[in-house]
């Protein structure tokens, strides 16, 4: 096998946060080099079973292992739990010939770096969020590859590269997609247009407040596009406010847009800075405030606002967006400011460290 069609093994499972940027990675990954043999591993637990496959790459599972997300040196005394996944991770390496691990957090994680560690195999860390996950944060401590979506993560040896994220996002041309992406949606082509959504699964303080303002909205001619998520469900008699439980396809919700109002995971942050889509982050409040520090850098940068979930009221839609929204200039400064922030080559930037750690590692065969 010629070196420039590594055996890679990715580690990255449980949430979407940590199953997308590792997919993304393999798409980027395979671009550069079509041959490469990509293996995820994965556990029952969490999406796994479903996202994996759903983008073709092999998935081979082993035991969850939930680690708390303080790390220590515990850890690395491997209790029994620890000690099976690694082995049937251990076991996934050898059966697949594997050159390098990429791991991106999660319960599939620490046993694959582990592994890795056993086998000698080189071990690469992607770390999306601020404060990095227990699994990350051991690992850094065996590796020198430790790649982060900014530098405000504080991972040892971490070099801030981005998220990967899909090419149908950072190759996404919102002007010139803003037309056909509101027909998609059934909005008019003309005036501003409010996206709403709380993420997969929806957010119930973000659905009552944006449906709560829904006529403060229609009286300024400001359109809505609504993604509730799957299991709620808002009320909307106006032609011009669209509710939708569930978009696939982003890049188009994106493109119709003007505006956001969301919450601020990681992946959110990335690809609305990615796109230049100026919005209003609403934070998780019990996530210990790492939702508020993934927007910190596009609201100091001038291309987002910060409203806690407590604060965000119709009134505050009314008093505090409606002027941005139906000020284009604001709006295209905003715009600006938020793509200056992004990071839209992380995919591929990852996928050649990966290629070069991995020729580096063994000669060619």
């Amino acid at each position: 096998m010629d070196i420039k069609a590594p055996r890679v093994v990715v580690a990255g499972g449980h949430s979407a946060g940590h199953i997308e940027p590792a997919m993304n990675f393999a798409d980027a990954l395979r671009r550069l080099a079509p041959a490469a043999e990509i293996t995820a591993l994965g556990t029952v637990r969490g999406l796994d079973t479903t996202l994996i496959p759903a983008r073709g790459y092999p998935l081979e599972l082993i035991p969850p292992v939930p680690l708390p997300r303080k790390a220590t040196r515990a850890l690395l005394h491997i209790p029994s739990r620890l000690r099976a996944s690694i082995r049937a991770a251990s076991a996934v390496l050898d059966q697949v010939q594997a050159d390098v691990v990429v791991g991106f957090g999660g319960y599939v994680a620490a046993p694959a770096y582990l592994a890795a560690r056993r086998r000698r195999l080189p071990i690469v860390i992607h770390e999306a969020n601020i404060r990095p996950g227990a699994a990350n944060r051991m690992a850094a401590r065996l590796t020198p590859h430790v790649y982060t979506a900014s530098p405000d993560v504080r991972l040892k040896n971490g070099t801030a590269i981005g998220i990967p994220l899909r090419p149908a996002i950072t190759g996404l041309d919102r002007p010139a997609t803003r037309e056909a992406a509101r027909r998609k949606f059934g909005l008019s082509t003309d005036g501003p247009v409010l996206l709403v959504t709380g993420g997969s699964q929806g957010a119930t303080t973000i659905n009552a407040t944006a449906s709560g303002a829904a006529a403060a909205l229609q009286r300024a001619g400001v359109q809505v596009l609504h993604i509730t998520g799957p299991r709620h469900s808002v009320e909307a008699d106006d032609p011009s406010y669209v509710v939708l439980p569930f978009v696939d396809e982003m890049q188009y919700a994106y493109a119709a847009a003007d505006f956001a109002i969301c919450r601020s995971g990681a992946m959110t942050c990335a690809e609305l800075a990615a796109v230049g889509l100026p919005a209003a982050f609403v934070p998780l409040p019990d996530r210990g405030g790492e939702q508020r520090l993934n927007a910190r850098p596009v609201v100091a940068a001038g291309g987002a606002l910060l409203v806690n979930d407590a604060n965000l009221t119709p009134a505050w839609i009314e008093s505090a967006l409606v002027p941005i929204l139906t000020d284009p200039a604001r709006l295209a400064a905003m715009s600006a400011r938020a793509s200056a922030t992004g990071a839209p080559d992380a995919d591929t930037a990852l996928a050649r460290h990966v290629l070069s750690i991995a020729q580096q590692h063994r000669p060619a065969r």
